[in-house]
């Protein structure tokens, strides 16, 4: 058997919601015919022929009046299952992946749908900023780790509120963005500098990704190419929690305090 007829039996299955109906039926309990027929809502033509075209395949046996799934037929379908599965996440999940590849996070691939997804849509523009500044809230007592390319009032705010309720900070943030936060951001920058709760680092590259994380939640945030916050990935998994320590230790041990920064400025 060649990988063209491996193809080939896999087209023919996902070529109609019919086949794959009728398969997954019998892959529950051996069917007869009419019994498929009232299953799939098909007519008994539509069933005998798919029928026919499973036993080719050795897909299904025909066994005491009743069809039965193969040890394949098993294989085959559960194979195919898996595949609608991951083409699912591949929809849902697949913008945030495609964000964080384009930047080269090498964000690990059996993590992307280890968590909930908060998603910028044309209904709702200020989703994945709106929940990046309610976890910024929720972490008020915690110790919070961030970096952000970006710096917006919104953001500023929210780490206030955390530092007043008892939070400790340590952000790394965007070289691009510091002298706009200084300019634009004067009392938070004076905080950031001042309060020993709240420690800033300068990275000397671009950040093209976000991190956060407190207590046993952590975040990945992917940009869109105009550094808008687009999605919003927070998970309580263990790989997405070392991952983002593991990111957010390289970005902290590249970085320069903010305010030798300032001094140098």
């Amino acid at each position: 058997m060649t990988a063209d007829d491996g193809h080939d039996g896999a087209q023919y299955l996902a070529g109609s919601p019919v086949r794959v109906a009728m398969l997954r039926a019998i892959r529950e309990e051996p069917r007869r015919p009419a019994d498929l027929t009232a299953a799939v809502d098909a007519t008994r033509t539509t069933v005998q022929r798919i029928l026919s075209g499973f036993g080719e395949r050795d897909w299904v046996v025909k066994r005491d009046a009743a069809y039965r799934v193969t040890p394949t037929g098993k294989r085959v379908h559960d194979a195919y299952e898996a595949l609608l599965d991951e083409v699912e996440v591949a929809d849902r999940y697949g913008q945030f992946a495609a964000d964080l590849e384009r930047v080269g996070a090498d964000f690990p691939p059996s993590a992307i749908d280890a968590g909930e997804l908060t998603v910028a849509a044309d209904r709702n523009p200020l989703a994945a900023v709106d929940r990046l500044t309610e976890l910024l809230r929720e972490g008020g007592g915690s110790e919070i780790f961030a970096v952000s390319p970006v710096v917006i009032q919104q953001f500023n705010d929210a780490a206030a509120e955390a530092i007043d309720a008892g939070a400790e900070i340590e952000l790394v943030i965007d070289r691009d963005v510091v002298e706009e936060s200084i300019a634009e951001f004067g009392p938070a920058t004076d905080r950031a500098l001042h309060d020993d709760r709240a420690k800033v680092y300068v990275s000397p590259e671009p950040i093209e990704y976000g991190l956060f994380r407190y207590d046993d939640v952590a975040c990945v945030t992917a940009y869109d190419r105009r550094n808008n916050p687009r999605c919003v990935l927070e998970s309580t998994d263990q790989a997405v929690i070392e991952w983002v320590n593991d990111r957010f230790e390289s970005f902290v041990s590249e970085a320069q305090c903010l305010s030798g920064v300032v001094e140098n400025a």
